[in-house]
C-alpha cells in the first residue's frame, strides 16, 4: 500500500479512536493515540504526524478539542447527539409499548454507539430501569415501513388483524378477514403506534394498532381513498380515546377548576372553555363517544360531569348503574 493510502487509512483510524474512546472527561494523549494506532490497527506514526492529522480533522469540521501541555491530549468535544438527548431517546425507546424487547435492546445498543465508550457505559446503567409491558410482534419495523411506503405512494394496503384469546394466543379477527385500508398517517398515541386512514369495511375514517397487524401488509395497486378536504389528523387524535373509533358528538362537560391541566392535556390548548361557577368551568368538546370516554369521565371521581346532550348523560349513568349492579351480583 502506498504512503498516500496509508495516510488516509491512518486518518480514518484516528477519527475512529477519538470518536469511540474520548470525551471531555476521557481525553487521550499523543502517546496513547500512537500506541492504539500501532497495536490495534497496525498504523505506525509519530508525534508530529498526530498533530497534523488532528489539524486535518478540525479543518474538516470535526470538533476535536486540544488540551495543551507537555503531553497534548485530545477529545471529541461535541457529537451528533448530546448525552441528555441520547438519554431522552433511550427513555422513549424503553417507554414505547409498540416496540418488542428485542427491538428495544437492539436500538438502545445502536444509540449507545453515538456516545464514547465511557459515556455509553453511563447510559447502559439506566437501560433496564422499568419493567414495561412490551409488544411481541417482531415484524413491527417492517410493518411501519410498509405502511409509510403506501402513504408516500398513495396506495391502499390489505392485511389481517389479530387479538389475543383466553389462552393468550394471537387469533385472527373475523375468521381471518382481509381488511382493505387507505392509510393517511402513522400516529404514536397512548404508548402505541396506530395507522389512521379510510377503512373500506366501515366506509369511514378509522384506525388500527400497528402491533396488532398480522404479518406484513400488502401494498395494493389500487389508489388510496383520498382524505376529506377538512380532515385534520391532529384534531382527529384529540377527539379519540385510545384511538377507539365511534361517532363524534359535541359534548359539554362541567369540570372542577383544578382540572384545567387535565382538559388541556386531553383536548389541547385550543379547547373551548367558559366559566361556570366559582368552583368549576364548562368545556365544550367534539369527541368520539364510547365506553372509553365514559371510563375517562368516571376516573375523575365526580370532578368531571357530562352536562349535555342529555342522551349521552343518560348513557353514562346507565353504564355506572350497570357496573354497580354487576359488582354487587
Amino acid at each position: 500500500m502506498d504512503n498516500q493510502s496509508d495516510g488516509k487509512l491512518r486518518l480514518m483510524y484516528l477519527y475512529k479512536i477519538l470518536n469511540e474512546q474520548t470525551d471531555e472527561e476521557h481525553p487521550l494523549s499523543t502517546v496513547q493515540l500512537i500506541e492504539i494506532l500501532e497495536n490495534r490497527y497496525g498504523q505506525h506514526t509519530y508525534r508530529t504526524t498526530i498533530a497534523k492529522d488532528i489539524d486535518l480533522l478540525i479543518r474538516f469540521g470535526i470538533d476535536v478539542c486540544t488540551i495543551k501541555s507537555t503531553q497534548n491530549k485530545y477529545y471529541i468535544a461535541s457529537r451528533l447527539f448530546s448525552l441528555p438527548e441520547l438519554e431522552l431517546l433511550i427513555d422513549a425507546t424503553l417507554s414505547s409499548k409498540f416496540m418488542t424487547i428485542k427491538k428495544s435492546k437492539a436500538l438502545i445498543e445502536k444509540l449507545g454507539t453515538l456516545a464514547s465508550v465511557n459515556q455509553a457505559e453511563t447510559l447502559k446503567r439506566n437501560i433496564y430501569t422499568e419493567g414495561r409491558i412490551k409488544a411481541d410482534n417482531e415484524r413491527i419495523y417492517e410493518i411501519v415501513n410498509t405502511i409509510n411506503a403506501a402513504i408516500n405512494a398513495g396506495r391502499k394496503i390489505s392485511f389481517q388483524y389479530f387479538q389475543y384469546n383466553v389462552r393468550k394466543e394471537p387469533q385472527l379477527r373475523h375468521n381471518g378477514e382481509i381488511y382493505t385500508f387507505s392509510p393517511y398517517s402513522l400516529v404514536w398515541n397512548g404508548d402505541y403506534y396506530y395507522t389512521v386512514g379510510y377503512s373500506d369495511k366501515y366506509s369511514n375514517i378509522g384506525s388500527f394498532r400497528v402491533d396488532r397487524i398480522y404479518q406484513c401488509p400488502k401494498i395494493l395497486k389500487e389508489p388510496a381513498q383520498p382524505a376529506p378536504e377538512d380532515f385534520d389528523v391532529i384534531k382527529y387524535i384529540n377527539t379519540m380515546f385510545r384511538m377507539f373509533s365511534s361517532e363524534r358528538q359535541q359534548v359539554e362537560l362541567i369540570c372542577d377548576n383544578t382540572l384545567m391541566d387535565a382538559i388541556i392535556d386531553r383536548f389541547g390548548k385550543e379547547v373551548t372553555t367558559y366559566a361556570y361557577d366559582m368552583k368549576s368551568f364548562r368545556a365544550v368538546v367534539d369527541i368520539a363517544v364510547n365506553h372509553v370516554f365514559y371510563s375517562w369521565v368516571f376516573g375523575f371521581m365526580g370532578k368531571v360531569k357530562i352536562n349535555a346532550p342529555q342522551d349521552i348523560k343518560d348513557k353514562y349513568l346507565d353504564m355506572v348503574k350497570s357496573a354497580y349492579e354487576e359488582a354487587n351480583c
